[in-house]
């Protein structure tokens, strides 16, 4: 028998086991949640059972791979570079970061803080994958203007506009919003901005988020009806709310939104 390896991923809010062939071909996956292995090669059947068997637990139904649905095949025929769901937290801001000459990486840089903001909450709305939510990063709207992400799931589709506030006081006095002794900013009305284009883009209501990231203090007087306002560890919470996008709807929304084209009528 040729030794099968066996490898770990998480993607997309799933956690599967791949079983591969030396030369890195995969020929069955487990998906844990479903209690499912899937053959690519059903001659095979017995090879991947023994190779999965350390880790297979509870009632397992073995088959061929699930027929895709439409939003895997919206996804498959996708160009990779049309394809949005690999941005990282705060894409665009690596790319400007990285054309500075090598000298001016070394000092400080105001867009270093918004990256580190942009990553640390990119990492906590990534986990309510779990809970079966979509995630997007960094989509690029037409001009300059980006969404810093998308998050779609059972509680509807957010706009989240990241806030960088470490060991500051942050204070939200609708549209207006202070950071430390900073001049005020109109940020509110920038995420409802970009919250109006993602409904235009996807044909869908989209709810902004303001999301403060690291502050010190936060006081909102008072609180504005239409945008949510959250800390980075209140995002959690997202995972308990509902009622409002069914997993299909959630799958078929992510195909479109994860399409750059998607966005160049906005």
């Amino acid at each position: 028998m040729t030794e099968l390896r066996v490898t770990p991923a998480h993607r997309h809010g799933r956690d599967r086991l791949y079983v591969s062939l030396p030369d890195g071909r995969n020929i069955a996956w487990y998906d844990r949640d479903s209690g499912r292995v899937s053959l690519v090669s059903e001659p095979r059947r017995a090879d991947v059972l023994a190779a999965l068997a350390p880790y297979l637990t509870g009632d397992v139904t073995v088959g061929p791979p699930p027929v895709p649905t439409s939003a895997d095949l919206a996804r498959l025929s996708l160009h990779p570079d049309d394809d949005l769901a690999p941005n990282r937290p705060g894409e665009a801001l690596h790319a400007e970061l990285d054309r500075l000459p090598a000298g001016r990486r070394l000092r400080q840089d105001p867009r270093r803080a918004e990256l580190d903001a942009q990553q640390l909450l990119g990492g906590e709305l990534d986990r309510l994958e779990t809970a079966g939510w979509r995630i997007l990063h960094s989509v690029p709207l037409p001009g300059t203007e980006r969404i810093d992400h998308l998050a779609i799931g059972p509680a509807g589709v957010l706009a989240v506009h990241t806030l960088p506030a470490r060991r500051l006081r942050v204070r939200i006095a609708d549209p207006m919003v202070r950071v430390g002794r900073a001049e005020p900013g109109p940020r509110l009305r920038v995420a409802r901005r970009r919250a109006e284009r993602a409904s235009l883009a996807l044909a869908a209501a989209v709810r902004p988020v303001l999301a403060v990231v690291g502050a010190a203090r936060l006081d909102v007087l008072p609180a504005p009806p239409d945008v949510r306002i959250l800390r980075e560890d209140e995002v959690p919470a997202l995972m308990r709310l509902g009622g409002v996008l069914k997993p299909a709807d959630i799958e078929a929304l992510y195909a479109t939104a994860r399409d750059r084209r998607t966005w160049l009528r906005v």
